[in-house]
């Protein structure tokens, strides 16, 4: 039994750029940026020197890195929409086919996946994508909507919407494309709501929900490192057509419409 077929028939769908900025601006989207930050930075404390793709909309935790990594570029699915980002300089942001990533070979050191796995409708060419363009020691990390947590259950945020996932499923995704997850964290313990006290209160029950009640978090977070001597287990061949590649050094500056995007 596949992962998809474990959580029923969802209809993938991105959501578009606008709404995922809006949601971003408000009280729960920082609560979000903020706490999935905090494990961010748990996992990857220090990418100093190394190149960051962002796939799906991982601007509001691709910033943790501007600054500190030699590359940071946001790559956002053509069914989404792209904004301008960051919006205070150059453009680093790029529209894509998340099944033909434009960029050359082993080319990434980490790759950042958020509000990506639960939306495509691609999901095993993108991950084949995903392999193919990061470098032979490098990470992955997926974030997903934990399918036991609160926030997968209600659709006024992005992790109510598409196909959820528990550890296990998550996990099996990654090995069936030829990761070996490495590390699990979850976050996102502070129920959905806009209450002053829930975001008031929202640290000191991450605190508690991360000791005691891991399996209710709302998002599941999964490093996997890429298996570079593997064989394919779904034997299903993914095919490539040719496409224009983005130099593995130096800044994207692929134009996007210019609007607000943290």
């Amino acid at each position: 039994m596949t992962a998809g077929e474990a959580t029923g028939t969802l209809r993938a769908m991105y959501l578009d750029a606008v709404e995922l900025r809006d949601f971003y601006n408000g009280p729960l989207g920082v609560l979000a940026r903020r706490m999935i930050r905090r494990r961010l930075r748990e996992l990857w404390p220090n990418l100093r020197g190394q190149s960051l793709l962002g796939i799906g909309y991982a601007v509001p935790y691709l910033r943790l890195y501007r600054g500190e990594a030699e590359r940071v570029i946001a790559a956002m699915p053509a069914q989404q929409g792209v904004l301008h980002w960051p919006p205070e300089g150059p453009n680093a942001s790029l529209l894509v086919d998340e099944a033909e990533l434009p960029f050359e070979d082993a080319s990434i050191d980490r790759i950042l996946m958020v509000h990506a796995l639960e939306t495509t409708e691609q999901r095993a060419a993108m991950m084949a994508e995903a392999w193919r363009v990061l470098a032979g020691n490098g990470r992955l990390l997926a974030v997903a909507p934990n399918r036991r947590g609160l926030w997968a259950r209600f659709d006024h945020t992005p992790f109510g919407h598409g196909q959820p996932y528990t550890v296990s499923q998550l996990s099996r995704v990654l090995r069936d494309s030829r990761f070996t997850p490495t590390r699990t964290v979850h976050a996102l313990y502070a129920p959905p709501y806009t209450s002053g006290l829930v975001i008031r209160s929202a640290s000191a029950l991450e605190q508690v929900g991360h000791r005691w009640f891991t399996s209710f978090a709302g998002a599941v977070m999964i490093e996997a490192q890429k298996e570079v001597y593997a064989v394919r287990r779904d034997r299903k061949p993914v095919m490539a057509r040719a496409r224009a590649l983005l130099p593995s050094r130096g800044r994207a500056t692929v134009p996007a419409r210019r609007d607000l995007a943290d």
